[in-house]
């Protein structure tokens, strides 16, 4: 089988090198890639916003599966392009992608199916909702309705955050067109998680709960980023819970599109808030996670190639699908990220890292300055590591990190912190 990975990510490096392993896979292609793809795929120089371009090149190539990784070819309907033209693909069309290219839109599809979301109101007036944002007053969560990175909520703890929040997003435009309108929710506490499934349009295939810390910084501090870390699967979640998130969020979510005629197929990764009245939706993602596929790439047993075809049908040995223990991802970036940041700086140490057991680090922004592996980009490797148990898959993750080096790089020293707490 011929594959074509879209994307040039960690994500994208942890799903080349599993599919890699699959014997059924001929040929990969991958584009853009980046420079740690070159041992399992051939880098295609096509951006992924050049769509028409993707599609031309799966026709020459004769493609038998692409797999669209980051969320912006989907929201911009990739998939119903690949169709179009009889291209097998993998991820849901424009229609399905709009749970994640529009908050207000999925605000409303769970108000409308009763699935338990915080309570929110849609402002496409700064004025409006400033005047609201005053009167409601802090904690309050602000979001920005379009695609935003993973960037674009700000959970704001007093007034003043909020407020600055908001002329940011509406008046200054820090995420563009995303900010023209703006979705303001009541803030959850709880412990905040992640539910993957690889959904067929009907029904689903759940793959593990996992947890991100999203705060650039230890004990949950600093501002956002697309992810710093995650551990997989949750030791504070029973499988009666697992099971019902899954029904709850995911199948009725699924029931939600159905009867407005919308088939979703491909990854729903949904990030849902445990909180004391039970399970509530934040938001729901249409594609892999990052950092969470590089720890699900480590854990999973069977062929990639398998689980994603239970889009098509085919069968999945769910009771063989996982290595027994537990898995975790580590985000080293560059100094500043997730605010402004220096590349170009040379990288040592990421074979030293790799000849670990069970361990594999992958490459999220790095390029090739004159035969020198360089940064380039704010998160720039993804540490994962695979172990018996959760302490395990933490030291030799932070090990690993030990080995690498680049001017700058810093990150989390505390991931799986509460996964940690509960074993002990």
């Amino acid at each position: 089988m011929r594959v074509f990975v879209i994307g040039s990510g960690a994500r994208e490096h942890a799903l080349v090198w599993k599919l890699d392993q699959s014997p059924r896979v001929e040929k990969i292609y991958v584009a853009p890639g980046n420079p740690g793809m070159t041992p399992y795929a051939e880098r295609v120089s096509i951006n992924m916003n050049q769509l028409q371009e993707l599609a031309t090149f799966a026709e020459q190539q004769q493609i038998d599966l692409t797999i669209v990784g980051p969320e912006v070819p989907l929201i911009d309907g990739i998939v119903d392009l690949f169709r179009e033209r009889g291209l097998r693909i993998f991820g849901p069309d424009r229609a399905g992608a709009a749970l994640e290219g529009s908050k207000a839109f999925t605000k409303e599809l769970l108000l409308s199916a009763g699935i338990p979301s915080a309570r929110h109101q849609t402002f496409h007036s700064y004025a409006e909702a400033k005047a609201y944002l005053e009167q409601h007053g802090a904690p309050i969560v602000l979001k920005a309705d379009g695609n935003a990175a993973g960037k674009g909520a700000i959970v704001a703890l007093d007034l003043e955050t909020a407020q600055d929040a908001l002329k940011q997003m509406m008046v200054d435009r820090i995420f563009g067109v995303a900010g023209d309108t703006v979705v303001l929710e009541d803030y959850l506490q709880g412990d905040e998680i992640g539910a993957t499934a690889i959904c067929n349009g009907t029904h689903f295939l759940p793959l593990l709960l996992s947890q991100d810390h999203k705060r650039a910084l230890d004990h949950d501090q600093g501002l956002n980023t697309g992810g710093m870390g995650v551990f997989t699967p949750l030791p504070f979640v029973n499988k009666t819970q697992e099971a019902e998130i899954y029904e709850q969020v995911v199948l009725a979510t699924l029931k939600a599109l159905q009867a407005r005629d919308i088939t979703f197929t491909g990854v729903l990764y949904s990030n849902i808030m445990l909180t004391a009245q039970g399970p509530m939706v934040i938001e729901h993602n249409t594609r892999f996670g990052d950092p969470e596929t590089q720890a699900f790439m480590l854990l999973l047993k069977e062929d990639l190639l398998n689980v994603l075809g239970f889009v098509d049908g085919e069968e999945v040995d769910v009771q063989n699908l996982w290595y027994p223990g537990s898995a975790v991802s580590l985000t080293l970036a560059a100094g500043g990220y997730p605010g402004n940041y220096q590349s170009g700086l040379p990288i040592t140490g990421i074979e030293e890292a790799n000849k670990l057991e069970n361990v594999q680090v992958f490459h999220a922004g790095t390029a090739l300055k004159d035969g020198q592996l360089v940064t380039a980009g704010g998160r720039v490797l993804s540490i994962a590591a695979r172990g018996d148990t959760l302490q395990e898959a933490v030291d030799r993750v932070y090990e690993a990190a030990t080995y690498i080096h680049f001017e700058g790089m810093h990150y989390r020293k505390d991931i799986a912190h509460r996964g940690l707490a509960v074993r002990k």
